[in-house]
């Protein structure tokens, strides 16, 4: 439907609820939100309203940061100006079609949504139109929030045995679940181009329809949230969680990038005339992002467990690579025509923020285009884990935070008052994990020692 604010507003004064649901993004890329009243919603929807900031000030377990200068117990988490977008209108499906509404901290520095806005921004002004895709891996339970809990998240079952990637007989069986998740997540304005089983107990793949990037942002990180709500509903858990057993494959969360005129008529990472169909400037993209994602790397591996994703063999890069429609390397150049011609990041796994992964792909790749980098690596032909020559990735959520700590990179490309604090949080979250004793310890440790 149009989306223009006049039509908004009508929908809703339509609406037979007299409530909307809206929603902001924290740093970990969860969505924390409430109701609001319809009287509110249309007056605030004129101006701005009150949030707390402490979803800037806390870990994805509502434990307050300690190390966070933005906000804290010394500021006393005062509420912060959000900004409603009433462009992000949708209906949930799922619960008889409330409205509901994102929402951010326009020009607030620590708001992911709003630094995507900002690097989208630049990129608009350099003359180019972002547009991107994000598809996301995962595993679904046949749990509950009570039942992982009364487990201790331990021998939970997933909802289909075995390895079974592109099975029809796997997506057959509880097929209600299967056809609610595309045909719902359709009406809420989350289009899929594709849904299938993976190679996996109880996973899924879905790729969701391309889009300018804000709005693709918006969509993957709903994607998300309505993948599990739409889970519920069938008493299952999904998670995207990046590596879930050390004996399966991870779960990946690769983004779909291309570089389109100001009049979306022409892709500019496509030429005929060029090696591959590859332009220059997709070249000096791709090579911005081979410079500037080893530094910036927790933006696209932002947790302990991405790590475990990013393993030699487990379809995951480790090297600074690139090939063409090659799944083995960091890069994954698919220049197949006009219509289709992309970069495909293969590092980012299904725990990303959507916001804060998009912003650092696309920043990246601006970097290289405003300094014209050469693009000096070879395309990779065969085996990318084995081509180490041009570096490898950060094997630890810790290394990977030291060196963007120590970097000047990130700085330059999202400001300071983003990148400390995001460091920040990444150091606390590598504290909170140190501070715990895991069953690896104590099965290796605990008798022997």
């Amino acid at each position: 439907m149009e989306k223009s604010k006049e039509v908004v507003i009508d929908a809703v004064k339509k609406s037979p609820y007299d409530k909307v649901k809206l929603a902001v993004c924290d740093i970990d890329g969860v969505l924390r939100g409430k109701i609001m009243h319809r009287d509110k919603f249309l007056h605030t929807l004129e101006s701005d309203f009150g949030f707390c900031d402490v979803v800037f000030g806390w870990d994805a377990a509502d434990v307050s940061y300690e190390n966070s200068s933005y906000t804290g117990w010394h500021t006393g988490y005062p509420d912060a100006k959000a900004v409603i977008d009433y462009t992000t209108f949708r209906k949930i499906p799922w619960e008889n079609d409330l409205p509901f509404f994102l929402a951010d901290f326009n020009g607030l520095g620590v708001c992911p949504r709003s630094l995507l806005k900002q690097v989208l921004s630049k990129a608009e002004k350099m003359g180019f139109k972002p547009l991107f895709s994000q598809e996301f891996e995962w595993f679904n339970f046949k749990e509950t929030p009570q039942s992982l809990q009364e487990k201790e998240f331990k021998n939970i079952a997933p909802i289909t045995p075995g390895m079974f990637g592109y099975s029809m007989l796997r997506a057959s069986y509880g097929s209600a679940y299967f056809n609610d998740l595309f045909d719902l997540l359709g009406k809420f304005d989350i289009p899929l181009e594709g849904l299938h089983t993976e190679t996996g107990p109880g996973v899924f793949e879905a790729a969701i329809t391309y889009s300018d990037i804000l709005e693709a942002a918006d969509r993957a990180v709903l994607f998300k949230s309505a993948v599990k709500e739409i889970a519920y509903k069938h008493d299952i858990i999904a998670t995207f969680i990046a590596k879930y057993n050390s004996q399966l494959p991870g779960c990946s969360g690769h983004v779909h990038q291309s570089l389109w005129d100001k009049e979306n008529k022409k892709n500019l990472f496509y030429d005929t005339d060029k090696t591959n169909n590859i332009s220059e400037l997709m070249e000096q993209y791709m090579a911005g992002q081979l410079f500037c994602l080893p530094d910036i790397l927790p933006m696209i591996a932002p947790t302990i467990n991405s790590y475990k994703r990013l393993v030699e063999g487990a379809w995951a890069p480790t090297t600074i690579t690139w090939g063409v429609d090659n799944r083995t390397t960091g890069l994954r150049a698919l220049p197949g025509s006009h219509k289709a011609a992309r970069l495909e990041t293969r590092i980012c796994g299904s725990d990303v923020n959507p916001y804060l992964a998009m912003a650092a792909c696309l920043s990246a790749g601006l970097f290289g285009i405003e300094n014209k980098l050469n693009l000096e690596i070879p395309a990779t032909q065969g085996n990318g884990y084995e081509v180490k020559e041009n570096g490898i990735l950060s094997g630890s959520l810790k290394e990977a935070t030291e060196r963007m700590k120590k970097s000047d990179l990130a700085i330059k490309l999202f400001g300071k008052q983003f990148t400390s604090h995001f460091i920040k949080t990444r150091e606390w979250e590598c504290r909170q994990f140190n501070l715990e004793v895991t069953d690896w310890e104590l099965k290796r440790y605990l008798e022997i020692i």
